[in-house]
């Protein structure tokens, strides 16, 4: 006997998330690697698991491609709030709270209407400890490194071309953080960045990296002292960090989310699923 699963499909830079409200499942870990399978099943980085709740707009709970959870993701909530407009049939602010807490979204509708841009107060950037085994990533000592989190853990690397660092190799070593590899410009108040991200691996786009690495950028002077929105530019596309009070850390991410398609799968009875 099977149900079917309603959900749809997004993408924020090509980070690609499958969306999901209350789905009437037990083991979303396993739902999350079937669903999220390039191979076998729809293919995504990430299943958003979705549900309503009192004194706020929505919940989202996010499962990692290898079924994983994770905090928060920057690019995801975008994708989740398109979905959420959609499914509330208005564009009017979402308040979201996340395995980090809440974040407040604000939406934008564009021409196209597959396509909106979105603003999503992020919260603080903080530094956090050293992961285990980062030491034996063998860092030059001249490069900069940080170690923070906004929600979710981050380390940010200096480095002069990001196209020739082995990103797949350094995230097998530390893979309970994402890794961001990052260089100054082209532009002047910009930065180029690559991602490997726990429980998905190299990405196109990372949200929550992207602010990681314009605070890391603007905190090393990569940027001038006055930038107070830093573009990132990322292999699937650029997103802005907006930063507040610098000396507090707050960061505001901007940047586009696309729906791609609305999606029914069969889905297999708990019994079956969990064997499976």
């Amino acid at each position: 006997m099977t149900n079917e699963l309603s959900l749809s499909k997004h993408h924020a830079l090509g980070n690609d998330f499958l969306v999901v409200f209350d789905p009437d499942v037990v083991d979303l870990p396993a739902l999350a690697r079937r669903l999220c399978d390039r191979h076998r099943g729809i293919g995504a980085d990430g299943l958003l698991v979705g549900e309503t709740g009192p004194g706020r707009t929505a919940r989202m709970v996010l499962f990692n491609a290898d079924g994983s959870r994770a905090e928060m993701s920057g690019n995801g909530i975008r994708c989740f709030a398109q979905a959420l407009a959609a499914r509330r049939g208005n564009f009017e602010p979402q308040l979201i709270l996340t395995d980090a807490g809440e974040r407040q979204v604000t939406l934008l509708p564009t021409a196209d209407p597959l396509r909106i841009e979105a603003a999503v107060d992020m919260g603080e950037v903080t530094e956090i400890d050293e992961p285990p085994g980062w030491a034996r990533i063998g860092t030059d000592p001249m490069r900069p490194v940080h170690h923070l989190s906004l929600g979710n853990p981050h380390a940010v690397v200096g480095v002069e071309d990001v196209a020739v660092v082995d990103l797949v190799s350094i995230g097998a070593i530390v893979p309970q953080v994402n890794v961001e590899i990052i260089a100054p410009g082209p532009e002047l108040n910009a930065v180029t960045m690559r991602v490997h991200e726990r429980g998905a691996g190299v990405t196109e786009a990372c949200g929550t990296g992207a602010c990681a690495s314009a605070w890391a950028a603007a905190s090393w002077g990569l940027v001038p002292a006055s930038s107070l929105e830093i573009v990132v530019h990322m292999d699937g596309g650029d997103a802005k960090v907006r930063l507040h009070q610098p000396s507090l850390g707050r960061v505001t991410l901007i940047g586009p989310a696309e729906h791609i398609a609305n999606i029914t799968v069969p889905l297999p009875d708990e019994s079956s699923d969990a064997t499976s």
